[in-house]
């Protein structure tokens, strides 16, 4: 039995997997563990779109074209993320040594490698070999509350599968080609396409399954508030773990 904890802690973005089916029971399982996930006022906007076998060779074939010719689209459908050149501190800093710990320290592609760096990203359209491909969406009635519902769900999703052995990427470089995804899929006109996942088997010979990204110390994101710091007319926030 894989605790939350042991979820947790080998909870990782898998961009190599094996070929291994994962039977429609089982993801079906990890789905009803997942809509077990807090919701606003219990909306649950989200829907799931599961693809395996042929369906998602067409849409990954779809998505490798669209990608090979630059036809992005012009607006996402949600403010996802700052342009590559917008991003401010500490978060511009915090992305540069993920790129770099991927790109450059595990996959051995120099930052001028431009070719080397598209032939990767490109992996994404395939999700990464893994069997199983999952579009998550969610309904645009509650507004960006839903977006939180949709991580939350997500999440649950993740920590679910690793606790059945298997492991995920979560995907928001579909986002790009939402259109795509639209003539393969059934979304509704009135859902926004939250991200992709990958799921399945990991590959741990790949020399990526040695990949792991760093975490932020509890004490640079953390604030406690108690009595003695209220008592002692501390200012709020002082009291940092």
């Amino acid at each position: 039995m894989t605790t939350i904890e042991d979820a947790l802690l080998t909870r990782r973005s898998c961009r190599a997997f094996l070929p291994t089916p994962v039977p429609r029971a089982q993801v079906e399982r990890l789905l009803s563990l997942a809509a077990r996930s807090a919701s606003n006022s219990n909306c649950q906007p989200w829907q799931v779109h599961v693809l395996t076998g042929a369906a998602k060779r067409a849409l990954t074939a779809d998505l490798l074209r669209a990608h090979d010719a630059e036809r992005r689209a012009e607006a996402g459908e949600f403010d996802y993320q700052p342009r590559a050149d917008q991003w401010p501190e500490p978060f511009r800093a915090r992305r540069r040594r993920f790129g770099e710990s991927l790109y450059r320290d595990t996959l051995g592609i120099a930052v001028d490698d431009t070719t080397g760096r598209r032939g990767h990203h490109r992996r994404n359209y395939d999700f990464f070999g893994a069997p199983v491909g999952i579009i998550l969406t969610v309904s645009r009635a509650p507004l960006q509350g839903a977006l939180v519902d949709a991580g939350l769900f997500l999440q649950a999703l993740m920590l679910a599968a690793r606790g059945a052995g298997l492991h995920t990427c979560a995907q928001a470089s579909l986002i790009d080609f939402h259109p795509v995804l639209r003539r393969h899929l059934a979304i509704a006109d009135d859902h926004v396409v939250v991200c992709g996942l990958a799921l399945g088997h990991a590959d741990e010979g790949h020399r990526l399954s040695a990949h792991r990204t760093t975490r932020e110390s509890v004490a640079s994101f953390a604030a406690f508030y108690d009595s003695a710091s209220y008592d002692s007319g501390v200012a709020p926030g002082a009291d940092s773990a």
